[in-house]
């Protein structure tokens, strides 16, 4: 069988729905490392900044590592601008919707709403409402926002930053898109981590 044997959905039956099972589960395999390329595209994307947003994202997930977060917190701090190539005005919540099967439900609301958590940094330079986040008050992740995008989004556009390569991460996107998606004991839904660990962060600094 090379193909399914309808052209209409509600033609097929169990060997066409097995045999496309088989098919997609065997490319979803595949999207840690589709991701990663995605990454790399990143360079290509906004530009006049001092550094590209490869390299912002790669310097959020170093600061991330280099604070003792854990994978998720560092896989989402690596991947919350993905977004920037497809949707550019809604870069935060293409980035969620990708990682919101795989990752603890604090990790994704906070790159679903970070794009509007970091106005308070410039939209009054371009119009903007600074106080958008002020939407979300009241929700239990509201304060990871706030930290997420002061030590590891707004300040991570520096070239002289020592960041991490795209390779050191590779593992962790790796182990995150193998878990099964949508898996109660990884989303937990309303438990709270903490961004930084000093114990672990101690640790990584001396390994």
């Amino acid at each position: 069988m090379e193909t399914v044997k309808f052209t209409q959905m509600k033609d097929g039956d169990r060997e066409d729905y097995a045999f496309l099972n088989a098919h997609e589960t065997e490319y979803a395999a595949g999207t840690a490392d589709r991701l990663l390329k995605a990454m790399v595209e990143l360079d290509k994307s906004m530009s006049g900044y001092k550094i590209t947003r490869l390299g912002h994202s790669l310097q959020a997930a170093t600061r991330a590592w280099n604070g003792g977060a854990d994978i998720d917190w560092v896989v989402s701090a690596l991947l919350h601008d993905i977004g920037d190539i497809y949707a550019p005005y809604n870069h935060d919540e293409y980035a969620a919707t990708i990682l919101r099967p795989f990752v603890r439900e604090q990790c994704a609301w906070v790159v679903q709403t970070h794009g509007d958590f970091q106005m308070v940094y410039y939209a009054q330079h371009v119009g903007g409402n600074p106080d958008k986040r002020d939407t979300f008050r009241g929700n239990p992740y509201f304060d990871d926002c706030v930290e997420f995008c002061e030590k590891w989004d707004q300040n991570s556009f520096d070239p002289d930053y020592q960041t991490k390569p795209l390779e050191f991460f590779a593992p962790m996107v790796r182990e995150v898109f193998t878990r099964k998606a949508y898996e109660p004991a990884i989303i937990n839904k309303g438990v709270h981590v903490s961004l930084s660990d000093r114990t672990v962060a101690d640790q990584r600094r001396k390994a």
